[in-house]
């Protein structure tokens, strides 16, 4: 059975909105950690409603946080619960992803899934895997889980806008070259901007370009 999750709203009023974007907030963070770049995007996406939903399982490494999955180096789970709770997480979210298009009437391919740092692996879990397809993921400061899986299990090929800080302590850049060549090679359309001189964070020149690739895919003024 899947666990509901709690979300807020910008934007688009229920019923009104003609596309979505989808925040997955990092680990130890909640919804409202992302929420707030509604404020800035929402002038320059007319029609678009911003859902940030918490994660479903409280975060032992920050107890006022979420997490949508332990990290053993973290948290001292193990391997075997990180990777459970992960598939349970994916199940989670697939199944509000569903329930949230069903009810705005729109189809995934209105959706924009953006992570940062778990939320990004989240994202680039889920999508590949959902048919019908999403408009397409923004995944920053992340990195992609089980990219030897991908090719194999991948069933859509969402556009993926992949951005990282170069001074990130938390997940190594390296990480986005990692990432972009397995989803390369697995026959996505991949974009990358790198953040000069930015850690594990958001800049505005990277929301900048995150900003221009969903009015791009979901077809918006500009």
């Amino acid at each position: 059975m899947t666990r509901v999750l709690k979300y807020g709203r910008r934007g688009a009023a229920r019923g009104q909105a003609e596309s979505l974007v989808v925040f997955l907030h990092g680990y130890g963070a909640n919804g409202a950690d992302l929420l707030g770049l509604a404020d800035p995007l929402a002038p320059h996406m007319p029609g678009t409603a911003f859902i940030a939903p918490d994660a479903p399982e409280n975060c032992a490494g920050a107890p006022f946080g979420f997490q949508w999955f332990p990290i053993p180096w973290i948290d001292g789970s193990s391997e075997e619960d990180a990777e459970a709770g992960m598939r349970r997480a994916v199940d989670d979210l697939n199944a509000f992803l569903g329930e949230l298009l069903d009810e705005e009437g729109l189809t995934p391919q209105r959706a924009i899934l953006f992570g940062f740092s778990q939320g990004t692996m989240m994202a680039l879990h889920v999508a590949p895997r959902h048919m019908p397809e999403f408009g397409g993921i923004v995944g920053f400061s992340g990195r992609l889980l089980t990219p030897e899986a991908l090719a194999e299990e991948t069933v859509s090929r969402p556009p993926v806008l992949l951005v990282h800080g170069d001074a990130d302590e938390v997940v190594p850049v390296t990480s986005l070259p990692e990432a972009g060549e397995a989803l390369t090679g697995a026959g996505f359309d991949v974009y990358a901007h790198v953040m000069k001189g930015t850690g594990h964070g958001i800049a505005p020149d990277g929301l900048s370009v995150a900003l221009a690739f969903m009015q791009e895919q979901l077809k918006l003024p500009r």
